[in-house]
């Protein structure tokens, strides 16, 4: 019989995780798998359950839980000899890798694709020694999104991040880059560096419109312009999938970069705290195997 591991995070969707499992246990089962169930306990577990996962050399991983408890387990999957089928149900607030991946948002729809997903590639990002799936933020706009808390992701939901990049934007900082890529060197002053991999970013569908999963590449995009001003028509372009195309943005493709500032700043991984530039990352081209609705095979 093949062999299924559930990690899933108990505080997850109001903690509504835990009255999942059965239905998530007797579909996986209907599937012909034998299933092991992980509770996370605090943060890292889900992280050193997949890489046990991976040890094993289990067929099946599926995650129950928010953005950063997928990013845990894609942690745990990343660079492993043996990287197991994956999928996930999607328990966060803004849950943009199951965007990204047409998984339904909603948790009961999302267990039932289960049953007639397809395999597909997707890339990951790597930034530092850790990996992620959807975006690394780079300036005081990114400091502030990830201050953000709990509390008002959960009442506001995307509103949440857009209102706390206010604040930053409100400061009018600039700060000197130099970007090292694929085909050259940017330099010059700047007040938000976003690196996507996929077209969702803190539930806008529209940050890098162009973006796939598994295209293989890092869209950069420089936010040179401060103020209010600037900001409220970069936002603009933002809400209509635009904002490549604004006069205070420049878009880089490239599978690498590195990125110094003339300060330290910190980088938002995945709309969590990572690591400080100066920094390198890059993409792993369709580095996971992802169980995905059968209508994304056909997009």
């Amino acid at each position: 019989m093949k062999k299924a591991v559930l990690i899933y995070n108990p505080s997850s969707g109001k903690e509504l995780a835990t009255e999942y499992i059965d239905r998530v246990v007797e579909v996986l089962t209907s599937m012909n798998y034998e299933i092991d169930v992980k509770e996370t306990q605090g943060p890292k577990d889900a992280t050193r359950f997949a890489k046990e996962a991976c040890a094993a050399e289990v067929d099946f991983v599926v995650g129950m839980g928010g953005d950063g408890t997928i990013n845990e387990i894609v942690n745990g999957l990343a660079e492993q000899p043996h990287r197991p089928l994956f999928s996930f149900i999607p328990l966060g607030t803004v849950n943009d890798f199951a965007r990204a991946l047409g998984i339904p948002l909603d948790a009961e729809e999302a267990i039932e694709s289960l049953k007639v997903g397809k395999e597909k590639r997707a890339d990951i990002g790597k930034i530092g020694d850790s990996y992620f799936m959807n975006i690394v933020a780079i300036g005081e706009i990114a400091s502030k999104v990830a201050d953000t808390s709990v509390e008002s992701k959960t009442r506001l939901g995307p509103l949440a991040y857009l209102l706390e990049g206010t604040k930053a934007i409100l400061q009018d900082n600039e700060v000197e880059l130099t970007i090292t890529h694929d085909h050259g060197e940017w330099k010059g002053n700047m007040t938000l560096v976003l690196i996507a991999l996929t077209n969702s970013v803190g539930g806008f569908e529209k940050l890098a419109p162009e973006a796939q999963v598994d295209d293989g590449t890092l869209h950069v995009m420089v936010v040179r312009e401060s103020g209010i001003p600037g900001f409220l028509r970069v936002g603009s372009k933002l809400l209509q999938g635009k904002l490549a195309e604004d006069d205070g943005v420049d878009y880089i493709r490239t599978q690498k970069v590195h990125i110094k500032t003339s300060q330290e700043l910190f980088c938002n991984v995945d709309g969590d705290e990572g690591s400080c530039t100066p920094v390198d990352i890059e993409v792993l081209p369709q580095h996971l195997r992802v169980l995905v609705p059968e209508k994304m095979e056909n997009n």
